[in-house]
Formats: structure tokens, C-alpha cells, sequence
């Protein structure tokens, strides 16, 4: 270290530069993993708190209870004809006893409205409703004459290029005052909705505007009639990277903030939401990247502005799986538009950073999203930078890097290893004890090879915002749960 300082003040102006990045680097770093440290307590607190409660829940009650809040799921569906009817006949199974299927068919220019119109029996009927929300104009309603279908709604609209304009349509249409948010790809636990409300009817003083859950990939699981009979993890390396990541965003992250009451965001692949306060603030942004945390955002910003105590809630149980990216291309696109879309966030509300107007939202949760998700990939990136320089330079203490990077290293994987054994607490989601440690060598190389990929994706999602790149579409090729590639839009 002495080495170095020496070979700094040799260097005047530039060596007083890197002492200063140095030290600033040394506090973003130190703050980062005291941060990591202080969710996996808090997260643990949390769930075992879940735990100790749902010891205590029975969910027949609330399937006979004439006050069982009633809700609306929408599916937004685009082109998805190899795999609708099996979708829809998985939604339509959901275990609840106030509960429709809004799904809402963005323009398709496959079959899929004409299978559902013959599969469901579905006919034109006029149907009467309040623009609530700005969307694209909707062509027609749809409803079954066969009374087993009768919870199924389909709406048929001009596409509006996004889930969020479809969601909108949807939420006009809602006639229960919760919705559900999801993808009609995804695969839902029938028990969804009851463990997805428990928090609305039991939080005694504030009131809970969102919920959400864990979300898994479905790439290896076993999955008959729309139903996952048995969890596995992806065999292959990027989908297993992206199922160890969702471990420790939902069971580590989430359920942390939840514990402070001050979760980001409510994923968009599933969340449960309060229509009335969602319509309030403008329903979801057809314009964003990230709408699902742009809605989040708003929704908590009007409840700030109009004094609402509000909360977010999440629970650590698995009740949504997906299929996620598993090619580097596919990958690159999803992760450069979730880039993007968090810059328009932090632009767009960037007025709520530390305004004590908005309390822990304006104080925790925009400052975290700022410093620890927003310039982190640029702080990672500039750290390579700066070292590989020092290195070519010889001015680094060669025995500290290697220290400091094996400290990091490992602190990594053991964040990531807790998260995986929180989630073994709470549902044992994988059988063997081959499958939990398969998943707990991950990040051994999660560190080394996907972390980087994902710094510079995030990095190509920021040029295009700050470049204004136009909003465009390419195809999303899913393999399907069972069926062949599926091609789907999707905004990079």
C-alpha cells in the first residue's frame, strides 16, 4: 500500500484523483455490503414471522366467507396461439371464490382469438364500461354461453405495443376493486389468490396496495395441464443463473424491504394490486420500460399526496413460474430494457429523492434504487477500468486486490447461499439434496461470468436512454412449456 501512495503523490493531480476514487469506491463498497448483511436479517425476520402466521391460517375459511374480497386477473396475450387454451384453462382452475378471468387479446394476427372464440364458446356481446385509463380502442367483448365458462371475459383490442396498454384495457373492463397482474405464459399455484390477498385482510391499520410473490423459472420443471408437479433447477447455466438471481431478489430483497415496508417494486409477472388507488395514479405507462415499477412508483406517490397509509407486502412462497431467456440474445434484450426503464424511472421521479414529503419512499426506497441498482453498474464498470489501468501501470498492491477480490467474491456467494437456504426454509421447493446443492455451486460462477454480462446490458440500456433510441420490437422466442419455439414481442 505504501508502494502505491508513493506512486500517487509522483503523480500529482491524477494521483490525488485515484486516491479519491479509491476511497469513494472503498465506501460505496463497505455501505453495499452492510446493506446485503442488514436485508438477509430482516428477511429472515420476516419470513419466519410469515411462517409463525400461516401456522394459524385456514384458507377454507375465506373460500366460504361472504367477504372474501373479490379480483380480477388479467392476462395480457400476444400471438399466443400454440399454448392459449391450455393458459386459460390453467387460469380458470385457481381456487378462489369471487374471482374473473379478464384476458385481454393485444391485436394477435395469429389464431388465437378464433381458438378461444371455438374452444370457449365464446360470443360477441355488448358489454358496458368507463375509459378509466387511456388505452388503445377495444374491438369487442367476449363471453361464453357455456356457463362452466363463465368467470372468462375476453377482450379484443388494436395492438398498443406494450403489456401495459393491453393491462389498461383490462383494468377499464375489472369489475372487482383488486386485480391481479400476470402473463398468460406464466403457470400460478391454484392457491394464488388466497395467499395473494391473506395480506389485504389482515393488515389491521394501513392499507395494502399491492402485493406480490416469488416467481420462478419453469424452464425444468415438471409441468402437466397447466399445473407444476414438480420444481427442478434449469439444467441449463443461464436459466440456473437467472433462477439463483430471482432466489435472492425475491427472498432476500423483497422479503427485506417488505419487512421495512418499503418494497421497489411488485414484479410483473405477478402482483396483486388496489384498482382504485392503481387507477388514481394513472394505471401503467404504455411509454416505460419498466412499467410495472413505474405503476408502483405513482401508486405510492399519490398515496403520499393524498395521506393514505399505505403498505407492500410480499410473501416468500413460489406461486408464479415463467420461462426465462435462455439464450445470451434473448437475455441481452430483457436485461437492456429493464436497464432502461429503471433511468426513465429515477428521471422521471427524480424529484422524490429525499423530499421529505415522501418519507421512507423518498428517503430509502429512490435513493436505494439510485445509488445500489442505478449507478452500480457503472461503478462496477469504471472499478475494472481504473484496476486494469493500475495493473498495466504497476501501481497497485498486487497481494491487497487479490485479498479485497476474494473478500467480495465470497461475500457474494454467500449472500446468495442464504437466500437459496431461507427459501429451503419456508418450502423445501427442491426434493434432493443433489438439486439444493447444484443451486448453491451457482454462484460460484454467477460472480465470474453472468454479473459481468449483466453490468454491460444494463450499460446498453442506458445509451439508449440517454441516446433516445425509438421504442422498438423483436421477437422473443420462447420454447414453451412442451411445444416448439414461440415467437414473441418483445421492447429492446
Amino acid at each position: 500500500m505504501d508502494q502505491f501512495n508513493y506512486a500517487a503523490e509522483q503523480l500529482g493531480f491524477w494521483g490525488n484523483l485515484a486516491r479519491f476514487y479509491q476511497s469513494g469506491v472503498f465506501v460505496y463498497g463497505t455501505t453495499l455490503l452492510i446493506l446485503y448483511a442488514l436485508l438477509a436479517l430482516l428477511s429472515f425476520l420476516a419470513i419466519r414471522a410469515y411462517m409463525r402466521k400461516n401456522d394459524f391460517v385456514h384458507y377454507e375459511n375465506m373460500l366460504g366467507s361472504p367477504l372474501t374480497p373479490g379480483i380480477s386477473v388479467l392476462a395480457p396475450a400476444y400471438n399466443e396461439g400454440l399454448s392459449i387454451i391450455q393458459n386459460v384453462r390453467s387460469l380458470l382452475t385457481l381456487n378462489y371464490p369471487r374471482f374473473e378471468i379478464v384476458l385481454i387479446n393485444d391485436g394477435s394476427t395469429d389464431n388465437s382469438l378464433g381458438q378461444m372464440i371455438a374452444e370457449f364458446e365464446l360470443v360477441l356481446v355488448d358489454y358496458a364500461y368507463t375509459v378509466k385509463i387511456r388505452s388503445q380502442r377495444i374491438r369487442g367483448v367476449y363471453k361464453s354461453r357455456n356457463p362452466a365458462y363463465s368467470r372468462l371475459l375476453v377482450i379484443d383490442k388494436v395492438n398498443g405495443k406494450s403489456k401495459a396498454d393491453a393491462t389498461n384495457a383490462g383494468i377499464n373492463v375489472a369489475s372487482y376493486d383488486y386485480f391481479v397482474c400476470t402473463d398468460v405464459d406464466c403457470i400460478l399455484d391454484k392457491d394464488t389468490l388466497l395467499k395473494l390477498i391473506k395480506p389485504v385482510i389482515e393488515e389491521p391499520k394501513k392499507r395494502v396496495i399491492a402485493t406480490g410473490a416469488t416467481l420462478r423459472a419453469a424452464n425444468s420443471c415438471d409441468i402437466e395441464e397447466g399445473v407444476v408437479t414438480r420444481m427442478r433447477p434449469p439444467k441449463s447455466l443461464l436459466p440456473r443463473f437467472q433462477e439463483v438471481e430471482y432466489i435472492r431478489a425475491f427472498i432476500l430483497g423483497k422479503m427485506g424491504w417488505s419487512y421495512l415496508n418499503c418494497v421497489p417494486n411488485v414484479s410483473g409477472g405477478l402482483g396483486l394490486f388496489d384498482k382504485e388507488i392503481a387507477i388514481k395514479a394513472g394505471g401503467y405507462d404504455a411509454q416505460s420500460f419498466g412499467e410495472d415499477m413505474e405503476l408502483m412508483t405513482r401508486m405510492c406517490r399519490f398515496a403520499y399526496d393524498n395521506h393514505v397509509a399505505y403498505a407492500i407486502r410480499y410473501i416468500p412462497e413460489t406461486l408464479c413460474w415463467t420461462e426465462v431467456p435462455s439464450t445470451v440474445k434473448i437475455f441481452m434484450r430483457q436485461r437492456t430494457r429493464w436497464a432502461r426503464g429503471l433511468a426513465q424511472l429515477m428521471f422521471a421521479h427524480r424529484g422524490m429523492m429525499f423530499n421529505p414529503r415522501y418519507g421512507k419512499f423518498g428517503w430509502i426506497v429512490m435513493p436505494y434504487n439510485f445509488f445500489f441498482e442505478l449507478i452500480a453498474p457503472l461503478v462496477e464498470l469504471t472499478g475494472i477500468i481504473y484496476y486494469l489501468v493500475q495493473i498495466c501501470r504497476g501501481t497497485i498492491n498486487t497481494d491487497y486486490a487479490l485479498i479485497l477480490l476474494c473478500f467480495v467474491y465470497l461475500y457474494s456467494v454467500m449472500i446468495t447461499t442464504i437466500s437459496i437456504l431461507w427459501d429451503q426454509m419456508v418450502l423445501r421447493s427442491y426434493k434432493t439434496t443433489k438439486e439444493v446443492m447444484l443451486l448453491c455451486l451457482t454462484p460460484f460462477l454467477e460472480f465470474l461470468l453472468y454479473h459481468p454480462i449483466n453490468v454491460l446490458f444494463s450499460i446498453r440500456g442506458y445509451y439508449y436512454f440517454l441516446t433516445g433510441k425509438k421504442h422498438s420490437w423483436g421477437n422473443m422466442q420462447r420454447r414453451g412449456f412442451g411445444n416448439k419455439p414461440v415467437a414473441k414481442n418483445v421492447a429492446v
